[in-house]
């Protein structure tokens, strides 16, 4: 069935990085439905396998479309972004970058692979081909204070590529400014959990987005909500520094809003909630790793907030 979109925003509507005083190119009603044209993580750089991310400009790197204000929407709430279709064109592209990923002293560098994108398939070569899993890398919106790049990752959220950000998740960012500021990019038609290598399947298209809000409520970090489960992020750039944000958040989610105490959130967690990490490319000078903390939906906790 074909989605109701109220706007569209193009591809050359961008940021760089996510800051205190964004200014909005639409603002828009909490239920307003807007499509993002969203550009690959090197603007448009790479076109072929000759192409190699030694030779790009840098300061083009995960261009983020939007921002978008929703009106209504004020510090110490949650604005929530409703991933309703993410439409990656037919090509793609991964690199191997020079100091970076877990397997990079065994390996030539740098490379660029091309990738064919056809009826939900990704072709990596004659031999292998794998499901396609259209998500976004870059979803945030804006800071209380600092300029953050569009590589990082924070509270606002900003780099998260979390895997789980594809059709149907809906990521409640906590509110620093006026209008929330959403901005998106970074399309990945497939990126596994680490995204070790530092790229995803890299591809340009259009992700429709949905947009309400929590009133009075909000994480610490971004929190997303998948049909079954809810996923709680921390962000740093050590991973065991990262899972225990992620951790400490969790927990204090299930205090706050369910009533556990520490003690049972602890041994909950333990038992029946998953930790694990969305992103870690190591080493990877500057880039955070994002782990995170998902929670099955049960009676006890339907989802983040008692609304």
């Amino acid at each position: 069935m074909a989605i109701a979109v109220d706007h569209r925003i193009g591809r050359d509507e961008i940021i760089w990085a996510f800051g205190p005083d964004l200014e909005p190119v639409l603002e828009v009603e909490p239920g307003a439905t807007v499509t993002f044209e969203t550009n690959d993580c090197f603007t448009g750089q790479i076109a072929s396998e000759d192409d190699l991310v030694t030779e790009i400009d840098f300061k083009r790197v995960n261009s983020a479309t939007g921002p978008v204000a929703v009106k209504g929407v004020e510090p110490g709430d949650s604005l929530v972004a409703e991933i309703l279709d993410v439409r990656p064109i037919d090509v793609g592209f991964a690199c191997l970058i020079p100091g970076f990923g877990q397997l990079i002293d065994q390996v030539k560098a740098p490379v660029t692979r091309l990738f064919r994108v056809e009826d939900g398939w990704i072709h990596m070569n004659e031999h292998v081909r794998f499901p396609a899993q259209p998500m976004v890398g870059v979803v945030g919106v804006a800071t209380d204070g600092e300029t953050l790049g569009n590589g990082l990752a924070g509270r606002h959220g900003g780099n998260l590529d979390d895997h789980l950000h594809g059709k149907g998740a809906r990521i409640y960012f906590p509110v620093r400014q006026p209008g929330g500021m959403f901005a998106v990019g970074d399309m990945h038609a497939s990126m596994g959990d680490g995204e070790i290598c530092g790229t995803g399947v890299e591809i340009a298209g259009e992700v429709v987005i949905r947009f309400d809000l929590v009133k009075r409520k909000q994480g610490r970090w971004p929190i997303t909500e998948l049909a079954d489960r809810w996923v709680v992020h921390g962000t740093h750039f050590e991973f065991m520094d990262a899972l225990q944000l992620a951790c400490e958040e969790a927990a204090r989610m299930l205090v706050d809003e369910w009533d556990f105490t520490m003690e049972d959130a602890f041994i909950f967690l333990s038992v029946a909630c998953d930790v694990g990490v969305a992103q870690a490319c190591k080493p990877g000078p500057g880039f955070e790793t994002i782990a995170r903390v998902v929670i099955p939906k049960i009676p006890a906790v339907p989802g983040p907030f008692r609304l």
